[in-house]
């Protein structure tokens, strides 16, 4: 069996390879998503979300965005890390309509496994600071 920290690490690669159907693996079908919505959201939601953001979020020459991560913390069935996002604005996201701007977009993620999957996870992300990268609300005075 493979480390929470092998199991993400394989999920990023998965992403940063354009595999977002081999990067969704991580989550169990009944997953719990905190932080983007003001309900936990579930599986089906996630993937719905995702989607969106890499139409909308896609890096430079190719479909999706680049995932890093940073300093990871592993806690029995805990995994946390920050991580940045970064490309281009190609698409309508929240509202905003495609800019080309390039962003990073960085955050901060707890994930509860259960065996090789996640059921539960807790997100804090700089919403502001990308809408304000995006130009679609002035940076803070």
């Amino acid at each position: 069996m493979t480390t929470p920290a092998e199991r993400v690490e394989r999920a990023r690669q998965r992403w940063n390879a354009g595999d977002l159907p081999g990067y969704l693996q991580l989550y169990a079908e009944d997953l719990r998503f905190h932080g983007v919505e003001p309900d936990p959201m579930d599986k089906p939601s996630v993937t719905g979300f995702y989607q969106q953001f890499w139409s909308a979020l896609g890096a430079p020459g190719r479909p999706n965005p680049q995932l890093d991560f940073h300093e990871h913390l592993v806690d029995g069935d805990l995994y946390s890390c920050r991580f940045a996002v970064s490309g281009e604005h190609r698409g309508d996201f929240m509202g905003v309509p495609a800019t080309g701007r390039p962003y990073v977009f960085e955050g901060i993620t707890i994930m509860r496994f259960r065996g090789d999957q996640v059921v539960e996870r807790w997100t804090t992300a700089d919403f502001l600071g990308l809408l304000v990268q995006l130009g679609a609300v002035p940076a803070p005075a």
